[in-house]
């Protein structure tokens, strides 16, 4: 039971051929075995989850109507507020908190009877792609657990690798949900900005900022984007339309007559041997199911990267100044010998991480008087100019792709001294963000070089992420066909138990 996917769960769940209290305790127990290995997890909520999961089996017992994944297990990205649960997004400086209310991505699990197992860990204000930005120690990827995870929601993605949970929640700022699931052989997938609240989201960079679902199947992130999606009048950002039809969508199973769209810039050299020869592979088996392969040419892309490397940061450093020890989270040198603002500037010394001043300082620089317009300014007409790249793009094809990351996941420790060699493993999904549209990742096999999982991204047109779901169904299904078992199966011992 516990290496189905999350709607073969539902499904036993809905013909009571197991409980939700059985199926929640057979996942905690496989934290139990396994994550002293992996570290997906900061907290594991075992008397919450299990109480949520008897409350669901109490309501299918007197014949309630309930969602398509009540009593479904979930892990939850620590950087979700969840009432009365610690929450640090992955920083010391919010170590022991327990906020007050429920993000409205949490408000809607609870409304469709999914279980929150527990917090996952992250990059410390998801600021990384290895998760090894975290306070409170690095997550291992269960493929290899000498190798990143990918960030900054390396814990979620690795507690679906490690079979520790069949369903998650990420967040994606420039990668942060589709990377970690390249390399882990899972199913990421950003939703058009705007398409899930982000309200309880503890902002990183709110222009670019998007929750979104994390899973081990294109069916189970589709079932997950539903129940989490919607019109929210507490997030102003907040798109007030009909959420894309995306699990018809993923169950289609038809892609003739669609035009995929290469992207030039985000396929050519650069890319580990590996994961081009599967890409390419992959793309033969969606002409073998009908669809038409053109090329596209979004010249932008290339100063995406240094873009976005002005416009996160500097929308970070604003967020950031919240963090003031003053109403929350930790407190240093407050012992009535020191002044307010000397008490902010220890505790923010001590709370934040190395890459979190990393980027404050350049953020804060790039707002400054007198380099305004020549870095946050410029950047945010590059990124006007992406838009308009993607614009194009979508007029001649229907869904764009490319490789999800250049390379598979690396050693632990490879990157972690050289930040623009950490900063490039994003260079293919940060458009996407930048745009504001959709994007997915799906394994699309392993990599010849290593045997590790490679990732292929599917991007649509805003509020259209039903098309993605729907090539992502297709490719996913014909892969399955040429396979005759999902790429998970294949897990080392770790992630195969």
């Amino acid at each position: 039971m516990i290496r189905n996917s999350a709607a073969a769960m539902a499904d036993a769940l809905s013909k009571k051929e197991i409980t939700s209290v059985e199926l929640t305790q057979l996942h905690l127990d496989r934290i139990d075995a396994v994550d002293s290995q992996v570290h997906a997890f900061l907290h594991v909520d075992r008397e919450g989850a299990l109480s949520q999961a008897a409350a669901v089996d109490a309501k299918r017992a007197a014949g309630e109507k309930l969602s398509p994944l009540a009593g479904v297990p979930l892990a939850l990205k620590d950087v979700m507020t969840q009432k009365g649960i610690p929450t640090t997004a992955g920083s010391k400086i919010l170590e022991g908190w327990r906020p007050p209310y429920d993000s409205t991505v949490v408000t809607n699990l609870k409304a469709n009877g999914i279980v929150i197992l527990g917090k996952t860990n992250m990059d410390e204000f998801a600021m990384g792609s290895s998760t090894e930005n975290s306070a409170y120690g690095t997550t291992h990827n269960p493929w290899d657990l000498d190798r990143i995870p990918g960030g900054s929601g390396g814990g979620s993605a690795a507690s679906l690798a490690a079979f520790q949970a069949p369903l998650a929640i990420g967040t994606d700022t420039g990668g942060s949900i589709r990377q970690p699931a390249a390399v882990t052989g899972t199913v990421g997938v950003k939703p058009t900005y705007g398409g899930v609240s982000r309200y309880g989201l503890i902002a990183f960079s709110s222009s670019l900022d998007q929750a979104g679902p994390c899973a081990r199947t294109v069916l189970d992130a589709a079932l997950l984007h539903e129940a989490i999606a919607g019109y929210d009048k507490k997030d102003s950002t907040s798109i007030n339309a009909p959420v894309p039809a995306v699990v018809a969508a993923a169950k289609k199973l038809d892609v003739k007559g669609l035009k995929i769209g290469v992207v030039k810039e985000l396929s050519g050299d650069g890319y580990q041997a590996g994961v081009k020869s599967r890409f390419d592979e992959a793309l033969q088996e969606l002409v073998s199911a009908g669809a038409e392969i053109v090329e596209v040419s979004c010249p932008n892309f290339e100063y995406a990267l240094a873009a976005y490397y002005l416009i996160a940061p500097s929308e970070a450093s604003s967020n950031l100044a919240r963090f003031d020890s003053m109403r929350y989270g930790i407190r240093v040198g407050d012992d009535g010998s020191a002044g307010a603002e000397e008490v902010m500037r220890m505790t923010r010394e001590v709370g934040f991480g190395k890459e979190v001043k990393r980027r404050i300082i350049l953020g804060t620089y790039a707002l400054s008087s007198g380099y305004y317009d020549a870095y946050y300014g410029s950047a945010q007409k590059v990124r006007t100019l992406i838009v308009q790249d993607f614009a194009k793009a979508f007029a001649h094809a229907d869904v764009l792709v490319s490789p999800t990351c250049p390379t598979t996941a690396f050693k632990i420790g490879e990157k972690s001294n050289d930040p623009l060699a950490m900063y490039l493993n994003d260079i293919a999904t940060i458009p996407v963000n930048m745009a504001g549209i959709g994007g997915m990742s799906l394994p699309v096999g392993l990599s010849p070089d290593d045997g590790l999982p490679v990732g292929f991204q599917i991007m649509s047109a805003a509020m259209k992420d039903d098309l993605m779901y729907q090539v992502g169904g297709t490719l996913e299904a014909a892969l399955l066909s040429k396979w005759g078992a999902p790429i998970l199966t294949n897990a080392p011992e770790l992630a195969a138990k």
